[in-house]
């Protein structure tokens, strides 16, 4: 095995689900600047916690996939282990460094923030990370990695991110870790579907799995239309939410990609469409939520 170039090594990190670490952090501090408690300082910690978990579980899922085999014939990003362009052990010390760099950061966080509740939170976050495809009986390989992505990049990741600065929690903080965790879960179940042949022929019984291709691609649909209704339902409090509405236009190619019957590499597009539109609807909803507290503020 020749030595693994740095360019590889990036591909492996797999910027493009990078979208799913930072739309968290945006929707979260921006719930917290419309209670007036933004801080920029806990924002950058909890943007590195969430960026560096992220790349750690697309290196841990690299490894674990690799050693078992189900990344041999798979279509998509570089898979480092799967493709013999790296040695399976380097990847998993690549995945540990970024798991060691969120818990540093983890805990200057939770010390800045003096949010000393949320270390046990983190140390699950951890452990699901690697569990996902990894250890003997992981919950990615029994249909349970949609659960994973929802609860741990929507709902932990955003009401971490506002609790930290804020101390407390809001709707808008609820309804958009909702909608942020639905835009994550729908960036997996686009990937499970592109892979259900080869998941099947590998024995990995992904959520695409069992539910095979057509509620499959329901399912995606679905996801995009609850991240749309959590928007809209925040501007219940704050009007310019609903800015967030224009984000889903982001995920036309992906939504026409999945309804017309993709599959394969055809379907490779449909995921980076569907990070985009969650980072779109991210800022959007953050900008407005923002912007209407800020025009209140000075109304008063």
């Amino acid at each position: 095995m020749t030595e693994t170039a740095p360019a590889q090594w990036i591909a492996g990190a797999r910027p493009r689900t990078l979208p799913a670490a930072l739309a968290p952090v945006l929707v979260g501090s921006g719930a917290a600047a419309a209670v007036d408690a933004f801080d920029p300082s806990i924002a950058l910690l909890a943007l590195v916690v969430s960026t560096s978990l992220q790349i750690a579980v697309n290196y841990a899922n690299d490894y674990s996939d690799g050693v078992r085999g189900t990344d041999e014939e798979r279509v998509g990003p570089v898979r480092l282990v799967g493709q013999h362009l790296a040695a399976p052990e380097s990847v998993k010390t690549m995945a540990f460094i970024f798991m060691g760099i969120a818990v540093l950061a983890g805990l200057a966080l939770v010390a800045l923030a003096n949010t000393l509740v949320l270390l046990p939170v983190g140390a699950l976050a951890l452990l699901a990370a690697w569990r996902y495809t990894g250890g003997d009986n992981p919950y990615g390989y029994r249909g349970l990695g949609e659960v994973y992505v929802f609860v741990f990049f929507g709902l932990v990741a955003t009401l971490g991110t506002q609790w930290t600065q804020a101390h407390r929690l809001t709707w808008v903080g609820l309804f958009g870790a909702v909608g942020v965790g639905a835009w994550a879960s729908a960036i997996l179940v686009a990937n499970n579907l592109r892979d259900i042949p080869s998941d099947t022929e590998a024995g990995k019984r992904t959520l695409a799995v069992r539910l095979g291709d057509a509620r499959t691609r329901t399912l995606y649909l679905a996801l995009v239309g609850v991240a749309l209704l959590c928007g809209l339902a925040c501007t219940g409090w704050h009007v310019g939410a609903a800015a967030s509405a224009l984000g889903v236009l982001a995920a036309w190619p992906a939504i026409r990609a999945v309804r017309g019957g993709a599959t394969g590499r055809d379907l490779v597009p449909a995921l980076g469409a569907t990070g985009l539109a969650q980072l779109a609807w991210s800022t959007l909803l953050t900008i407005g939520v923002v912007l209407t507290y800020s025009v209140a503020t000075l109304q008063r």
